[in-house]
């Protein structure tokens, strides 16, 4: 009776490995890995055949050859004789140049929206909320060239300038600023600086400490303030004043000395920083609605006044919430710049991906290239940014 129940495929191997659910799960992820890279290989040769055909060299030997075009913003040294890797890397410096500037200033603009938003103050909140409205509803690409055509271009020529203060004017050629020359003993200066920051940060890791193990604390962050700012003067001022400040001045159709900051920088980054503010206002909006209401009766029970209250207890618990939002907000942000293009602000999509790309004709290494550096860029944002959060939940705030 026992023998007429079995499974008679019990005793065909093939038939047993059809009825493995693992197997089966093997073959499939062998199938589709082999299809990927039929793919891959149909692709790669359709492209190396196609640029045989065009007559195009691949590999990346271009980049030591000369760029042989101007670059209107430089933060290092170059030349029109100046390699292609050189212009590349002026494109990744002037990236990061306007991502940064953009993220500071959006992240102190977006912090300030998202507390004033909840102000009981029914006018102050409600501006705060149609400014959020307005901004973020419409497109960026629009307010980039908004920035740049309607209130810039228009702007009076250099003999016109807006004066202010006799050292830095503004004009439809950009802003007009006092550039440093440091002179010999500067290091000094410098060491002392970063002398009187060590000390400034040992005070607030010593003041937390005993904060927390005696509940008795200083005002370590004033002080360290004042640490920073005055033992650096002592050093300037003993030393000779060690840095000449050079003041744009007016020549003829323009200004020489000091820095110029172009207007398309200057656009580019009131755009991204606008815009990106609105959606870190309600990232922080949103983190500072989930903290119990809870914590800031018991802190304002205990005497604490609304700025400290919200400095000590309520943001650093909403910065928990608001942080996973904030990553993807930053690294929307670095994608964004790319649309400095429209108006010719040199990064790295219009100086690499752009003119370098049209003059030497090595579309697929300089494409890769330019998505290997904004996927690095995007990495990177994402480690710091989780480490942060990170030490933020361990140290339960």
């Amino acid at each position: 009776m026992g023998e007429k129940t079995l499974d008679h495929s019990q005793g065909r191997p093939w038939v047993r490995l059809l009825n493995d659910a693992r197997f089966r799960g093997w073959v499939s992820q062998a199938v589709v890995l082999a299809l990927i890279i039929a793919g891959a290989s149909y692709g790669i040769s359709n492209v190396a055949q196609n640029l045989h055909k065009a007559g195009i060299t691949t590999g990346f030997g271009f980049l030591s050859s000369p760029a042989g075009f101007d670059i209107s913003q430089t933060l290092i040294p170059y030349t029109s004789k100046s390699s292609y890797a050189d212009a590349l890397l002026v494109g990744v410096l002037n990236t990061l140049l306007v991502s940064a500037l953009s993220i500071v200033f959006s992240s102190i603009l977006g912090l300030f929206l998202g507390i004033i938003r909840l102000s009981p103050n029914w006018l102050v909140s409600h501006l705060a909320g149609a400014y959020t409205e307005m901004i973020r509803n419409v497109p960026l690409l629009l307010q980039i060239l908004f920035w740049y055509l309607a209130i810039l271009a228009p702007l009076p020529g250099p003999r016109k300038s807006l004066d202010l203060g006799g050292i830095i004017y503004l004009c439809n050629r950009g802003l007009q600023i006092p550039s440093p020359e440091f002179l010999p003993g500067f290091g000094i200066t410098f060491a002392v600086f970063l002398l009187a920051t060590a000390i400034s940060i040992a005070l607030i890791v010593w003041n937390r400490r005993r904060q927390r193990n005696t509940g008795k604390h200083i005002p370590a962050y004033l002080i360290s303030l004042c640490i920073i700012i005055v033992l650096p003067m002592i050093s300037y001022y003993t030393t000779g004043s060690p840095v000449h400040w050079d003041i744009p001045k007016l020549k003829g159709f323009n200004f020489s000395g000091g820095i110029t900051v172009l207007p398309e920088l200057i656009a580019l980054t009131l755009a991204l920083s606008l815009y990106s503010a609105t959606f870190i206002g309600e990232y922080i909006r949103s983190g500072i609605m989930a903290v119990n209401k809870g914590q800031t009766e018991a802190a304002y029970a205990l005497g604490y006044r609304p700025g400290l209250a919200y400095r000590l207890i309520i943001i650093p618990q909403a910065m928990r919430v608001a942080i996973p939002p904030l990553i993807s907000q930053y690294l929307t942000l670095i994608k964004n710049s790319s649309l400095a293009v429209v108006i010719g602000y040199p990064d790295l999509i219009h100086v690499f991906a752009g003119t370098a790309l049209n003059q030497s004709g090595q579309s697929v290494e300089i494409i890769s290239i330019t998505m290997i550096i904004y996927l690095s860029l995007s990495l990177v944002i994402s480690l710091f940014m989780n480490w942060y959060n990170k030490k933020f939940a361990m140290r339960g705030y």
